[in-house]
């Protein structure tokens, strides 16, 4: 992973400068403690900066659709909490309707500031800046008064227990970080207003030089190291050509068609795709990596929850048919109230009574009630009987829906393992209890379509999914496919003018296999019928459904 260094967020501040000046900071919030998203306007557009201080992720963007069509606010993951935390609401005590009257990037640094205007409680004019620092580990949001330095808030505040050279917290001022230089400055910022105030003298900039296989700008007498990503950028180009690109301002950026790296000039990538500016170039990137932790995330949350009921399951399955197989008399209740009813003419009382099983044809020793007849001891074991009998099939019964659960939970951990996006996941969560802010009418939108030979074919990728194909988009003369005896997907084959042909029903089957708990290589038996011969039962779960009339195809 790249982590964004003073030239991109140079790049990114150039492209977005005439936005910043005098937009007007609508609404402030702050999904986590290590996210924020500011509602800026300006010139009749809004847009949402986002700010992510996460020491393996931090950047700053604005989120949205891009050109692709992606939204990646939704790929973030990000979800407003009810509570607002304390650093949010302060944020919104100072800047919530305020205008930025200046913004910058301090130079050779990765901090940019917006500068704020705004009237205290007195009524009297305030300047306020909010400083975003993108530093890794050290990356942090602070807001502090521009005259006074003196700081009013911080994202996280940082005590002399974490660092003896910079404390930040309310109260006390305001410095710049040490001067660690750690990425080249461009010689356009001595030129260019816009990156602070104290500005370089172009004299004491001067061009790289070769100390091994590292590349060294001199600033101010110091000796400043190319990132690792640039020096692999620039590798067998001249002193000239990586001079232009350190100081030129017109940028084509492209992202690597796997997602693993980025670049400001997408010649210098080998398979780089190019993006329409740089905003996009952060936000793919990042958000396609944060989508990516997210995902690995929720699922080993997700997966700790079903596992730990499936576990349950399994032990209560298992006990009960244990003891099923020990305590099960049944049968011999009801064979010892024959034989003592055909042998109740005899009288005596006695712990026990010799017999002849006719079904058999040998003599068995049966145990009595020494207190009552040949008749009544009949009797008690018929009651037995009934008793034993009843408790089978309530254990059968308990048993069966066990069982249900158990192949619920089998097509939910495997709904999990193949989710692609946070929007699946989500509709996961809420179907085992989760919190959820998933939209219902979004259901239809999240499942799989494809096309076969003219026919539309639907896809589901999870319970929720699947128990929405049966229930709403199919009819009667529908086809619908599953895997047999594994988990899977619910394929649904819709049937408009014509019947399709066992070229179509196979394809769908293959579709069925391919998305199912059985994608290794190996035979499968994939069944299929009409939708009219599948019905749901009362009570059933998610997803679950007995059908008949089925066909089975070797897949």
């Amino acid at each position: 992973m790249i982590n964004i260094d003073f030239l991109t967020l140079k790049a990114f501040f150039l492209e977005n400068i005439d936005f910043f000046i005098g937009a007007r900071l609508q609404k402030i919030q702050q999904p986590t403690r290590r996210d924020f998203i500011l509602s800026l306007r300006n010139n009749s557009e809004s847009r949402k900066l986002y700010i992510n201080i996460n020491p393996a992720l931090y950047h700053i963007c604005f989120i949205g659709v891009n050109s692709d069509g992606a939204n990646t606010e939704l790929r973030r993951g990000l979800k407003i909490p009810k509570q607002p935390p304390m650093f949010c609401m302060l944020l919104r005590k100072y800047l919530e309707g305020c205008k930025i009257s200046d913004a910058l990037v301090v130079e050779n640094e990765r901090i940019i500031e917006f500068h704020f205007e705004t009237m205290d409680e007195f009524s009297q004019r305030r300047s306020l800046c909010l400083c975003v620092e993108l530093m890794g580990k050290h990356s942090n949001v602070i807001l502090y008064d521009r005259e006074t330095s003196i700081i009013i808030g911080c994202a996280h505040n940082v005590g002399e227990e974490k660092s003896r050279y910079r404390e930040l917290k309310g109260g006390l001022k305001y410095i710049y970080p040490p001067n660690v230089c750690s990425f080249p400055v461009i010689l356009s910022e001595a030129k260019n207003p816009a990156f602070g105030e104290n500005k370089l003298d172009p004299s004491v900039v001067t061009l790289p030089q070769d100390y091994g296989n590292e590349l060294y700008y001199t600033i101010n007498g110091a000796e400043c190291r190319l990132s690792n990503e640039l020096k692999e950028q620039f590798k067998g180009l001249s002193r000239d050509k990586i001079d232009y690109y350190l100081t030129t301002e017109e940028f084509r950026p492209g992202v690597e068609v796997n997602g693993g790296k980025y670049t400001l000039f997408a010649e210098l990538l080998e398979g780089a795709k190019p993006c329409n500016s740089v905003n996009e170039m952060i936000d793919n990137y990042y958000s396609a990596i944060q989508e990516k932790v997210n995902i690995q995330t929720e699922k080993a949350k997700l997966n700790s929850v079903v596992i730990a009921k499936f576990k349950k399951v399994n032990s209560s399955i298992e006990k009960i048919e244990t003891l099923l197989q020990k305590r099960d008399k049944t049968e011999k209740y009801k064979l010892y109230g024959e034989l003592l009813t055909a042998n109740s003419y005899k009288t005596e009382y006695s712990k026990q009574i010799e017999v002849l099983n006719y079904y058999t044809n040998e003599n068995i020793t049966i145990e009595l009630d020494d207190t009552k007849t040949i008749s009544e001891n009949a009797q008690r074991y018929y009651k037995l009987y009934s008793k034993s009998k009843a408790t089978k099939e309530k254990s059968a019964e308990i048993l069966n829906g066990l069982k249900i659960e158990k192949e619920y939970l089998e097509n939910i951990l495997y709904s999990i393992e193949s989710a692609k996006s946070l929007q699946d996941l989500e509709e996961i969560s809420s179907e085992i209890g989760g919190k959820s802010n998933e939209n219902k009418k979004n259901t239809i939108n999240t499942i799989t379509k494809t096309e076969i030979n003219g026919f539309d074919v639907y896809i589901g990728k999870n319970n929720k999914q699947n128990d929405y194909i049966i229930s709403r988009l199919s009819k009667e003369e529908d086809y619908w496919f599953h895997t047999r005896l594994c988990a899977g997907s619910h394929v649904l084959l819709k049937v408009q003018d014509k019947e399709p042909d066992e070229e179509t029903l196979f394809e769908c089957c293959k579709l069925a296999r391919e998305y199912s708990s059985a994608k290794q290589p190996s035979k499968v038996g994939v069944i299929y019928t009409k939708r009219k011969f599948i019905k749901k039962p009362p009570a059933a779960p998610l997803g679950y459904v007995i059908y008949k009339n089925e066909k089975e195809v070797l897949v």
